[in-house]
């Protein structure tokens, strides 16, 4: 593949100091393109350019790249990681909390045994709409506002839900459970976006997304605790499963409107040398981010002219369906091996742990080598290998519970190599906002279809749940097949144009990864 290369004299103003980041950032050209690199070129050609000044980063004398980036990854990571954790833990604690009896106390059981699907799946309907929006209210908004109070609603609402009485009241919260969450997973990978480097993201996302793998470990052991609390004040032990752990999250919220980030260009945290820095990396990584206009409807048209949007939304939605099977029916599924309910919550802990380690690992190699299909194919062959053995093996629970790792690792692992590749090829805030509503929002149509996937008449074999699932995991490998091939071609059409296509920076900046001087990650 074939990249733009900088000439020696311009990066030897690149003065940031530590060596790690000099060894990242210099190549050796090896005619006019080098081969090593993809990042955004602003075209110099232009000597009135209004931006020109500031093109290239330099570290503030008082810190070092290392340093600051160590700071931004203790402010950013770790928080986002807990609201995630707990947005996802109070989205399927309902499948830890039907195994303590909640189907069989709000009559979703006998002949209407799909009441516990629709139940499931009314959450998306909502959750899928509003992913865009809340994007756009996320920019104007700001992060730090929006976010916990969408995390402060989502836990009220758990609350509510150990409170039904009956199965309306059950559909009722799952709808403004899916409302509330709505802007969780786009709004933090949009934010987390806006903070790094294309070729430095992959461990942030991997690590951010693996609080979902953290969730199910947690909520596996948290719920079985809590399920011994059965019969105190009068409320079953999933009611407890509820109310305590969305009270978690209501508490957690109320703390988080003082530590959630903003943007780069509005962290009050970092001095003024230090934001212009972070926003000259960037701009030098993936151009000028158009942050101070506002997102309108022609921005979000301009988007969906391009088809590699299509592409990534069918990326994501082919692993939904196997993601969202796993962490609402992996109980269920445990259960029909033998185990007590207790015994049930505590095996249901093992493989989700170790997607969180797996995950890690493979994104600490995709960071390692800029590269991202190869290590979005490898998890997706794993988690297909795993229901293959699920889909044959019927008489060895200790085999069968071995390939729930498998399935586990692969498709928590892959989902976020891919969110990543696809989020961090957008350029500018407008086509990275619209971008990572929509990839999450259609992708998200999948949990409806893994909510119908694993029916209560299939059991104990559940057949064709997992076969569905292995067709659409095949979906999305071909998805991420077609998107290297779109991507490739579109660099390799970019190198062969004209330096110089008289584009103002104005121009290039509304473009974002449009331009003909970006260059997509593989």
């Amino acid at each position: 593949m074939r990249f733009h290369e900088k000439s020696e004299s311009t990066d030897t103003v690149v003065d940031c100091v530590t060596a790690h980041s000099l060894a990242e950032s210099s190549e050796s050209p090896d005619s006019e393109h080098g081969y090593a690199r993809n990042y955004y070129d602003p075209d110099i050609a232009h000597p009135i350019a209004q931006y020109e000044d500031d093109l290239l980063p330099q570290c503030p004398p008082s810190t070092t790249e290392r340093k600051l980036m160590a700071r931004i990854d203790f402010r950013i990571i770790p928080v986002l990681s807990i609201l995630y954790l707990l947005a996802f833990l109070d989205r399927t604690n309902i499948a830890n909390a039907n195994i303590f009896g909640l189907s069989k106390e709000l009559g979703l059981d006998g002949t209407h045994q799909n009441k516990y699907n629709t139940a499931l799946t009314i959450f998306f309907v909502p959750y899928i709409l509003f992913e865009i929006p809340s994007n756009v209210l996320l920019k104007k908004l700001k992060p730090h506002i929006w976010l916990p109070a969408c995390m402060f609603t989502f836990g009220l609402v758990t609350v509510c839900q150990g409170l039904v009485q009956n199965y309306s009241g059950l559909l009722a919260t799952r709808f403004f459970l899916g409302l509330a969450e709505s802007g969780m997973f786009p709004g933090s990978f949009y934010l987390i976006s806006m903070w790094y480097k294309r070729s430095e993201a992959q461990r942030r996302f991997s690590f951010f997304f693996s609080s979902t793998s953290l969730a199910g470990a947690f909520g596996g052991l948290l719920a079985s605790a809590i399920g011994k609390m059965s019969g105190m004040r009068g409320y079953a032990g999933w009611r407890w499963v509820f109310i305590l752990e969305g009270t978690l999250t209501c508490v957690v919220a109320l703390l988080f409107v003082f530590l959630i980030p903003d943007f780069p260009e509005n962290a009050k945290w970092l001095s003024e040398e230090e934001r212009t820095y972070v926003r000259a990396r960037l701009q030098k990584d993936q151009g000028r981010n158009a942050v101070e206009r506002p997102i309108g409807i022609r921005d979000i048209i301009n988007v969906f002219k391009d088809f590699k949007i299509f592409i990534g939304g069918f990326m994501y939605f082919g692993l939904i369906v196997p993601a969202y099977g796993y962490a609402f029916f992996a109980p269920g599924i445990i259960q029909t091996y033998g185990y007590s309910q207790i015994g049930t919550q505590l095996h249901s802990v093992p493989p989700w742990a170790c997607a969180f380690a797996f995950a890690m690992i493979v994104a600490y190699f995709s960071d390692k080598a800029k590269h991202r299909f190869a290590f979005a194919i490898f998890p997706i062959c794993i988690a297909i290998s795993g229901f293959a053995i699920l889909l044959r093996v019927h008489d060895n629970r200790h085999v069968q519970y071995a390939a729930l790792f498998l399935v586990a690792m692969g498709a928590y692992s892959a989902m976020p190599v891919i969110v990543c590749w696809f989020n961090m090829n957008l350029g500018g805030h407008h086509r990275r906002a619209v971008g990572t509503g929509w990839q999450i929002g259609f992708g998200n149509i999948g949990g409806i279809i893994a909510t119908y996937a694993f029916l209560a008449k299939d059991k104990p074999l559940y057949k064709p749940g997992y076969s569905i699932c292995i067709s659409f995991i095949c979906l999305s490998a071909a998805s991420c097949v077609a998107y290297l091939v779109s991507i490739l071609v579109q660099n390799r059409n970019r190198d062969r144009m004209p330096r110089d296509l008289g584009l103002t920076e104005y121009e290039k900046t509304e473009m974002g990864d449009m331009s003909p001087e970006y260059r997509y990650l593989l």
